[in-house]
């Protein structure tokens, strides 16, 4: 006897439809699974013969062979389970459905029968609605992941038993609920924020553009200056997520296993602080299953990376795509993946070894040669990608202990981040992107335009610091976001100077 069952692939965030066909012949006893299942797959077969003989149904003691098609696609996971062991009870009648073509089945089985969560429902359930799925079975440990998702009924099971009687006929089972996502948005509840940080007004005001803007920092300092938490207070002024940035997001960290079960959809920025001594898979994604990497979990978020010279050199270098395409593509023997990976890299390091060179409170012990070989650890190519350049220096003992003085909050300054985006978002809403960051050239032609007495500047500024062309469209794009903070719709000298003033750096450190 032949079934056909419908499940669900993913290869990265996309989805593609599989039909689970199984076929009973007479014969010795043998259980076979074609069509490029991986080893997850491969040993599902003593999973389903024990789920389905302890949920009290018969195993056929035959010839079976199970093909997932389309058969030229390595399918790989485990979330096969459910729909080949429906398949097999169609087999034995033990399931007898006459709209079984109307359901669609994810899900891996325990031994004992019981159903456990899988990653990546939330882009399986986008893809099913995309190509007509009606109803669709996921473990209900994922229920309230997939309960953001409108245009399809999803139902949450707990076991294959409780499977067999639904479609049967024999009890019945509601759809999940579905939740609405501003409904759950709430203020920002980081500990951290930019009220509890003394003194440094040269830097946040950097970070305030970088964020109005979406544009790349470079923190340079001695120890202890306060870049760790400046860069971990920046989630607190950046736009809130929408709905589909929430998704796209969400989808990234499904596939990787990450997402909170509990949440069900992630509801903030992402944050992703990967240590020095990541790996170039750990960074970029990859592996055997080519699962995402920080590089893609910090989509829609922020990258830091602290003390950026101590990183490998070769894995840091694996920005340059991301920086300047927004996606990462993960290329394997048997696959090419391609993740979403449109993030704001915020980076910080130390001006030398001993990190005091610049300082005005410490002493320098670095060799001129010492300090060259340490800063040369940072390609200009990589610099170019990073639109601001931040010194930060030591606070005073008298901004730390100052108490008739108070520090604006992460949520005044919000505001005015958000009504810079405001602008950037009618501006581009024709676009597929959403800030000044990513301009095209041709758009920096038409919403960057000097006047006279700023083409002076930029020509003095362009010959000086020796600039690039890219370091020269950086300027422009950052000009064009600290004119959007004051609502202008000209950028001016002074918007100009100010984007100048942050790549004045390349020269006093000799990063060229």
């Amino acid at each position: 006897m032949l079934a056909k069952v419908k499940s669900l692939g993913l290869v990265g965030i996309q989805g593609y439809e599989v039909r689970v066909e199984a076929d009973l012949n007479s014969g010795l006893p043998k259980f076979d699974i074609v069509g490029l299942p991986d080893i997850s797959i491969k040993e599902s077969k003593e999973r389903i013969r024990s789920a389905i003989k302890n949920s009290n149904f018969k195993f056929p003691i035959t010839k079976v062979t199970v093909n997932l098609a389309p058969a030229d696609i390595k399918k790989e996971g485990p979330l096969y389970d459910l729909p080949i062991a429906v398949a097999l009870l169609v087999c034995t009648e033990e399931i007898r459905c006459t709209n079984l073509k109307d359901y669609t089945f994810m899900g891996e089985l325990s031994l004992d029968g019981s159903i456990r969560r899988i990653n990546g429902v939330l882009p399986a359930l986008i893809t099913a609605i995309k190509q007509g799925h009606k109803k669709i079975f996921i473990p209900a440990e994922n229920s309230v992941e997939a309960s953001f998702i409108d245009g399809i009924d999803v139902y949450g099971v707990e076991n294959l038993r409780q499977v067999v009687d639904f479609l049967n006929g024999k009890s019945e089972l509601p759809s999940i609920k579905k939740q609405n996502f501003s409904d759950l948005c709430s203020k920002n509840s980081s500990s951290n924020d930019f009220s509890y940080i003394r003194g440094q007004a040269h830097s946040k005001r950097a970070l305030e553009i970088a964020a109005a803007g979406g544009h790349n920092v470079l923190m340079i300092g001695p120890p202890g200056a306060g870049k760790t938490m400046l860069a971990r207070s920046v989630p607190t002024i950046m736009p809130d997520l929408t709905f589909d940035e929430s998704l796209e997001v969400t989808k990234i960290h499904s596939i990787a296993g990450t997402l909170n079960l509990d949440e069900g959809i992630i509801l903030q920025r992402p944050f992703r602080s990967p240590h020095h001594t990541s790996t170039l898979i750990a960074l970029t994604g990859g592996g055997n299953n080519a699962k995402p990497g920080e590089i893609s979990l910090s989509h829609n978020g922020i990258l830091f990376l602290d003390e950026l010279p101590e990183y490998n050199r070769h894995t840091i270098e694996t920005l340059r795509q991301p920086l300047e395409d927004g996606v990462i593509t993960i290329a394997r023997n048997s696959l090419t993946v391609e993740y979403p990976a449109s993030f704001m890299l915020i980076a910080s390091m130390n001006p030398c070894p001993c990190g005091n060179f610049g300082s005005k409170k410490r002493e320098c012990k670095c060799t001129q040669s010492a300090i060259q070989k340490y800063l040369g650890k940072i390609s200009g190519p990589l610099l170019d990608r990073i639109d601001l350049h931040v010194e930060v220096d030591d606070v005073s003992y008298d901004d730390l202990t100052a108490k008739d003085k108070t520090e604006e909050s992460s949520a005044d300054i919000k505001i005015r981040v958000n009504k810079a985006r405001d602008i950037q978002l009618e501006r581009y809403k024709n676009s597929n992107h959403f800030c000044n960051a990513k301009m095209t050239n041709s758009e920096i032609r038409k919403y960057c335009v000097l006047d006279k007495d700023c083409e002076e500047l930029m020509q003095d500024a362009f010959d000086n610091l020796a600039l690039s062309a890219r370091a020269y469209n950086r300027i422009l794009k950052v000009s064009r976001t600290i004119a959007d903070l004051e609502g202008v719709e000209n950028i001016n000298i002074s918007h100009l100077a100010e984007a100048i003033g942050y790549r004045s750096m390349d020269k006093k450190y000799n990063f060229r």
